[in-house]
């Protein structure tokens, strides 16, 4: 029967299963975390543009997380409701679950565009943009082409999961690869040659999601576990109810992180404005592009810790619905170990080669003073990242395991409490430095609430395999 098709996953050994799908996760994730990450880096080593450049795709960043925070929280709800069902037989739950979540995202998508659209100056301004002129100019340009195709960059997230769920994280991968390649060939040939600026990088990544959303929309008529039919697409409260929860935490892991991000960017513009030399017209800029090029690095090692846990959400949903607890929690001992080894090498990589990196995004045209505020962002921002890791695969994981109250709160207290609050409030006693002093601490509290949560949740999963 169709519904036996994702047996293996009982079956199969956990280790063998966390490669086979957590692998191409991984690689889907960091590959569509390029897109970003390399219009920053032709962005700043094109000497028009320069840190102006690169601030202003710091500011517009923010916006492409909120697109993405939507896409997942539909498509990742999606996947593990479509993998419980599979688990437990229900096939007719799994297909219609799927046509929803469609529905769901070319609604939601097409509203945010035009949000996007209508709104876009004081959006800008909300995420620091205003800091010059320059910086704004180049940020509204970016922006409105990067809103152009936020259908199709959360057609492509949203699908890639749900791809995942049926069987194929390979697919998945390479839909995600192939478009990443295209915006890498293109973004050199728009921005230099044709100088077309901030304009040529947002249309460049935009022609690559084109892309992604095509073979998602490719595969979708194509599925191996789950077949759709023309009475799969449609809109059941009955459904949404059950499988949105569990992409809840996703969202908020997401979108959370965007609130932090105004917040971050809002007061190192303030307390940049405070300082001696960013105080200076010709330097207010390098503060907001600096730590966007720290947040790229970071969003490179969190997508490799999202990946992790988002390749075991298919594996621990069908064992949940089979009741092969025992399974389920020994995935997550390899998961946790996987995310602890993850943060250490990013760890090492930060503390010893931050020159190193910040010169990738064109620091050798710039002063001195962009420098030495580069390395010291990086050795304070990310000094925690082992415990950052930790965090977000438990937040992942705990969803796959039908618990989103718990996953939720976590995220909530790491994103919104102390991602939040806490860059307001340092920097009154540190000032510039006391933004940098937040992240780290709110993994440290994070970390404390997490590792309650996960003593509980082994303890549960041995009481259900003894009481099986």
């Amino acid at each position: 029967m169709e519904q036996k098709s994702n047996a293996f996953l009982e079956t199969e050994k956990v280790g063998v299963l966390m490669r086979k799908y957590a692998i191409p996760c991984i690689i889907s994730l960091l590959v569509a975390a390029l897109y970003n990450i390399v219009d920053q880096i032709f962005i700043a080593n094109a000497s028009y543009l320069g840190s102006y450049g690169n601030a202003a795709n710091t500011v517009v960043f923010p916006m492409t997380i909120v697109a993405l925070s939507i896409a997942v929280m539909i498509g990742d709800g999606a996947c593990a409701f479509v993998s419980i069902s599979l688990g437990a037989g229900r096939d007719e739950d799994a297909h219609r679950s799927i046509g929803n979540a469609v529905i769901l995202c070319v609604i939601s998508s097409a509203v945010l565009t035009a949000v996007y659209l209508i709104f876009a100056d004081p959006i800008l301004t909300a995420f620091g943009g205003r800091v010059n002129a320059e910086t704004f100019a180049h940020a509204g340009e970016y922006f409105f082409w990067i809103a152009l195709g936020v259908p199709f960059y959360m057609f492509g997230q949203c699908m890639n999961p749900v791809i995942r769920s049926d069987g194929s994280p390979r697919f998945a991968m390479t839909s995600t690869v192939l478009g990443a390649v295209t915006n890498i060939i293109l973004d050199p040939i728009f921005i230099f040659p044709l100088k077309m600026g901030m304009k040529g990088a947002a249309i460049a990544t935009v022609l690559g999601q084109v892309l992604t959303a095509a073979l998602a929309l490719w595969y979708l008529l194509h599925m191996k576990a789950v077949k759709l039919k023309r009475e799969s697409f449609g809109l059941w409260w009955s459904l949404m109810k059950q499988f949105l929860p569990l992409g809840v935490t996703s969202f908020l892991s997401q979108v959370s992180l965007v609130v932090s991000m105004a917040a971050v960017q809002n007061m190192v513009t303030k307390y940049g404005a405070k300082d001696p030399v960013f105080g200076q017209p010709e330097y207010a800029q390098i503060p907001l592009a600096v730590l966007g090029i720290v947040m790229k690095f970071f969003q490179i090692a969190i997508s490799i810790a999202v990946g992790l846990a988002a390749g075991c959400i298919p594996i621990a949903g069908y064992n949940i619905g089979a009741k092969r607890q025992d399974r389920a929690k020994q995935l997550f001992t390899y998961l946790l170990s996987a995310e602890t080894a993850v943060g250490l090498i990013a760890l090492l990589i930060v503390e010893f080669l931050p020159r190193q990196l910040i010169g990738i995004f064109g620091a050798g045209s710039e002063s001195a003073y962009y420098t030495a505020f580069a390395v010291r962002c990086f050795r304070i921002y990310l000094c925690m990242m082992v415990l950052a890791m930790v965090n977000k695969g438990t937040f992942i994981y705990l969803q796959a395991l039908g618990k989103p109250v718990e996953s939720t709160l976590i995220s909530l207290a790491r994103e919104i409490v102390f991602g939040v609050f806490l860059p307001i409030l340092l920097p009154l006693a540190f000032g510039l430095d006391g933004v940098l002093y937040a992240f780290p601490a709110a993994d440290i509290l994070t970390f404390i609430i997490a590792a309650f949560v996960i003593r509980q949740t082994y303890r549960e999963l041995s009481a259900a395999t003894v009481g099986g």
